[in-house]
């Protein structure tokens, strides 16, 4: 788990670096198929006690056990919001999307998304309002950031998303989680593994990253913003079900308290 942790903090400095490539395509936001190969069913979050952390940054879960947390960061694109929520429908499959609320996805997919929320089969964390480096906008600005996508989040979806937040590339300090905490958000969320697509990737690379970190206890971060992640859910899926994984959101399995 040291290691893992380690790991963690130190993919967390790269795994929201911007990559060349194309622009968003943002079309017309409606859902993707997904592909023949991802309907089969994904095993549910594991039962038992949830396990209890206080305050304080996370990059991989704790303890033992087979679950993996497959975070989801930003929503530039609807369509793969979209098609993130149409292999949630058809697989079971159980997300933490960190929102970025500025972009349009969030409200165009609206109403699809608040039942899987109110479920809980995925869960929203608050991941500023337009993707701000929170180090270096002073105290103010990361309220204004977190406190606008909370107000989003709650009108939107009836959640606000604490007590988890994002802060964008990585990039918090005492400061930051001081002003998060105020806000309710007193666990910032890193992670241990990254699909490395906050830009456009190639399918194959993407496949690759999947191989190299999915892993039992581990928090890993996706980006709903290029089309390649939505051609190879099935992909995903033969890893996870390899691997005997079981998705789950930070909720299913973590008790945060104070």
């Amino acid at each position: 788990m040291l290691a893992l942790l380690a790991a963690g903090t130190a993919v967390a400095l790269t795994g929201c670096a911007t990559a060349e490539g194309e622009a968003v395509n943002a079309g017309s936001g409606g859902d993707i198929p997904a592909p023949p190969a991802t309907r089969a069913l994904l095993p549910p979050p594991p039962g038992g006690p949830k396990s209890i952390i206080g305050p304080g940054t996370i990059a991989a879960l704790p303890g033992q056990g087979t679950s993996m947390a497959l975070t989801v960061d930003d929503g530039a694109s609807p369509e793969v919001v979209g098609a993130y929520v149409q292999w949630a429908k058809d697989t079971g499959a159980r997300f933490t999307f960190f929102v970025t609320g500025y972009y349009e996805s969030w409200t165009i997919h609206r109403d699809a998304l608040r039942p899987l929320v109110d479920s809980g089969q995925i869960q929203l964390g608050n991941h500023t309002w337009n993707h701000a480096a929170l180090t270096k906008i002073g105290a103010s600005g990361v309220a204004d950031q977190l406190g606008r996508t909370k107000d989003f989040l709650r009108n939107n979806f009836g959640v606000d998303g604490t007590p988890f937040y994002r802060p964008p590339f990585g990039y918090h300090n005492a400061t930051v989680d001081k002003v998060a905490a105020d806000l309710g958000y007193t666990v910032p969320a890193m992670w241990y593994g990254s699909l490395s697509d906050s830009g456009l990737i190639t399918e194959e690379y993407l496949i690759e990253c999947a191989r190299k970190y999915f892993a039992a206890q581990s928090i890993i971060i996706g980006h709903a913003n290029f089309p390649p992640v939505t051609h190879c859910y099935g992909r995903l899926v033969d890893i996870i079900k390899e691997r005997n994984l079981s998705m789950v959101t930070l909720n299913d399995v973590l008790q945060v308290q104070a």
